[in-house]
């Protein structure tokens, strides 16, 4: 997958349990579990719950009754994605937009509550009408088209963990190939009794380690309309890459990701300034992750960012996140900011991704 020249992200709104926009990222947190979660039975283990979190003071309060968690969280984001833009998108521009987020199954919440309800309801099964649409895969994605009017490709991307590179590496695809001048591209994970419950019964997430949830969107574009528009390029998106390749070894089928991401993107492993780990809620995935990293770029091992560390595990927006940590970690220039970062994802059922990003000329500077 690659490009004459690098396609570009020019806004990015995040709702994570650190709060709302890539500030928050960068403020100083007192742990997780302080807000109140969503309502439900959670298991007795850490929760890192979005706090404070008020969707009215984004999207007004008509239509918003009905709408799932996991849809709330992506609206909320792509509002803030839209609204950090230097020009905003004309209706010419709404046309050619599209839109690509990365999930899990949709709602988890809600398509468990919905076939539940044929379970309990009487004959011929009254279920509440209200729980289907949102129990739909794509409902989430659907929604942000209509909410902003934005009326090119439209797609949902399933790939566990790795979603977020997998929309990334989708929209990408349909940008270069002329179907689309720009997306509206992310990932989004909501928390819910069903997901916490999953997550402790299956023993996969380290000692103390929280349960998150969470929503990232980004506009991608290329930089020639970037440009024409007047809108300043946050990072340049160099190569994009998934794989099943960590089935029998995830650390060489990391260490090849990554390999396959450098080689797309021109940038040796040397240049790699900064790597966002994925694995640092999971057991036993952290030292493979690591040291599938550390094989692909030569032993070493430069700054690093663990994303899941501060916000919890939160499964298919884990990508996404990681990828606003890089641009909060840019503008606020700390020590783990640089030239070139990598993003790279693990799972347990093999898959990996690694997303390559350079920080744009005169950034640092500005």
């Amino acid at each position: 997958m690659t490009t004459s020249a690098p396609l570009v992200i020019t806004g990015c709104g995040v709702v994570s349990p650190s709060g709302i926009g890539l500030e928050a990222l960068t403020a100083p947190r007192n742990g997780t579990g302080q807000a109140e979660p969503p309502e439900g039975e959670f298991p007795p283990i850490p929760l890192a719950v979005i706090p404070d979190l008020r969707v009215e003071d984004y999207l007004g309060k008509k239509g918003i009754r009905t709408l799932d968690r996991t849809t709330r969280l992506a609206l909320v984001a792509s509002n803030r994605a839209l609204a950090t833009l230097d020009t905003a998108l004309s209706d010419e521009d709404r046309a050619r937009t599209g839109v690509v987020i990365g999930t899990s199954t949709g709602s988890i919440r809600s398509s468990s509550e919905f076939s539940r309800e044929t379970l309990v309801r009487e004959k011929p099964y009254l279920v509440q009408a209200t729980l289907f649409p949102p129990s739909v895969m794509n409902f989430c994605a659907s929604q942000i088209a209509i909410w902003n009017s934005l009326r090119g490709v439209n797609a949902t991307i399933a790939d566990g963990r790795v979603s977020g590179l997998g929309a990334v590496s989708y929209a990408r695809n349909a940008i270069i190939q002329g179907h689309i001048e720009r997306a509206l591209v992310g990932a989004v994970e909501e928390l819910c009794p069903q997901s916490a419950w999953a997550w402790h019964l299956s023993g996969a997430l380290a000692p103390d380690a929280a349960v998150g949830e969470g929503a990232a969107v980004f506009v991608m574009e290329t930089a020639e309309g970037a440009a024409a528009a007047g809108r300043a390029p946050l990072a340049e998106v160099l190569a994009c890459e998934v794989g099943t390749l960590g089935m029998s070894d995830v650390r060489q089928g990391l260490a090849t990701c990554i390999g396959r991401a450098l080689q797309r993107s021109g940038v040796p492993g040397a240049a790699v300034t900064t790597v966002s780990l994925s694995a640092s809620a999971l057991r036993g995935l952290r030292a493979a992750e690591e040291a599938g990293v550390r094989s692909a770029l030569g032993g070493s091992l430069p700054a690093q960012l663990r994303t899941a560390g501060l916000l919890g595990e939160s499964f298919s927006a884990t990508a996404a996140l990681q990828l606003a940590d890089v641009l909060a970690a840019w503008r606020a220039d700390s020590v783990a900011a640089g030239a070139v970062a990598l993003v790279v994802v693990t799972g347990d059922d093999g898959n990996v991704g690694c997303l390559v990003l350079r920080r744009p000329p005169g950034q640092a500077d500005a």
